[in-house]
């Protein structure tokens, strides 16, 4: 069961959780803002659906509360840091920030981040990199929990990738896991009690399937694409590990530190105006959208839209009547907000 939350409610409370947690005031503030953030724009998986697990780890110990990103080296545009295992979100957005400075100074800017941890919603990063007017590129490697193609047990990580661009008229952000479905979609429908739209991985007895639970029980999550995605998850696990020098999937697989513990991540910002003027680079994106809109909808009365157009829609609707959340994890963050911060996670991710 859901209901709405109104926004301001949402944030007060799940940034209660986290100073009960031991955050800092600063720490809960930007945390808050995002975890709700994502849930009002309807990636409630990556929202306040993450505050119970994220709490059970810096129980656990897995999160470094004092931890930050450590300048390691750069060359040029671009940098590489250690992120001391800290807070996901505030590494990450520390990084796609200053690969948008380095871009303002190079043209393009390049962060690659290694020993850090979940970072959440990973179009935050994006969009963040749009809206101050540059394309943004993101992507994290994480444990295995999706299977290559041709093998029948978890053995690469579902890899989320990124892209934003600075459209005036509608910024445009793709935000995807390398797995037809990420993990926390899957216990978004599981928690609501729905089958899957189309089939998302495999049951115990291999067969394809709509059931979110039978998926997360066997970890056989489908790739995106089949074996493009199976192989683009390998890919981007190996280009991020690579260029920051640190974990790749396999390496996190011998770890103890939950889900992305001890991740490489890479941030990209450039300057799309770099060979064109201003007016003239939103004229070929609107023009690209303006095709979009007008492509014919398979249903009658439908609507073709572009990544990041829904998102806008749904962050509107949920600023005026509420925020959508689960009863059951809502109630589990009230009580972390009321001081039991031994909730557990029941959001499987």
């Amino acid at each position: 069961m859901s209901k709405r939350i109104p926004f301001e409610i949402l944030k007060k409370t799940i940034k209660q959780a986290l100073l009960n947690a031991g955050l800092s005031e600063h720490q809960a503030e930007i945390c808050s803002q995002i975890h709700s953030e994502s849930s009002a724009d309807g990636v409630e998986s990556h929202g306040l659906n993450r505050i119970p697990r994220f709490v059970e780890y810096i129980n656990k110990g897995w999160i470094n509360l004092k931890g930050s990103p450590k300048f390691l080296g750069g060359k040029g545009a671009v940098e590489n840091y250690d992120g001391e295992l800290g807070i996901g979100i505030t590494n990450a957005l520390f990084c796609s920030e200053r690969a948008v400075e380095l871009a303002k100074i190079h043209g393009i800017g390049c962060v690659a981040l290694k020993n850090t941890t979940h970072w959440m919603r990973g179009g935050t990063y994006t969009w963040r990199m749009a809206e101050k007017g540059f394309v943004g590129f993101a992507w994290i490697n994480t444990e295995n929990c999706m299977p290559l193609w041709g093998s029948d047990e978890p053995s690469v990580g579902n890899n989320p990738f990124c892209i934003g661009l600075p459209r005036k008229k509608g910024i445009v952000v793709l935000d995807m896991a390398m797995s037809q479905y990420a993990y926390g979609k899957l216990g978004v429908y599981r928690l609501a009690g729905k089958q899957l739209p189309y089939p998302g991985g495999f049951d115990k007895n291999g067969n394809l399937t709509t059931d979110p639970g039978a998926i997360e029980q066997t970890m056989r999550a489908l790739p995106a694409g089949y074996w493009k995605g199976s192989g683009l998850a390998l890919a981007l696990d190996m280009a991020a590990a690579v260029m920051a020098n640190g974990k790749c999937g396999s390496d996190m697989n011998a770890k103890t530190g939950g889900s992305c513990g001890g991740c490489c991540q890479v941030f990209i910002a450039y300057d799309p105006c770099l060979f064109g003027e201003e007016e003239e680079i939103q004229n070929i994106m609107d023009r690209r959208i303006d095709a979009v809109h007008s492509s014919h909808p398979e249903k009658e009365g439908g609507h073709v839209t572009f990544p990041g157009e829904r998102t806008v829609a749904t962050r509107q609707k949920s600023m005026s009547e509420g925020v959508i959340v689960d009863e059951i994890v809502w109630a589990q963050v009230e009580a972390i907000a009321a001081g039991d911060t031994n909730a557990k996670d029941i959001a499987s991710c």
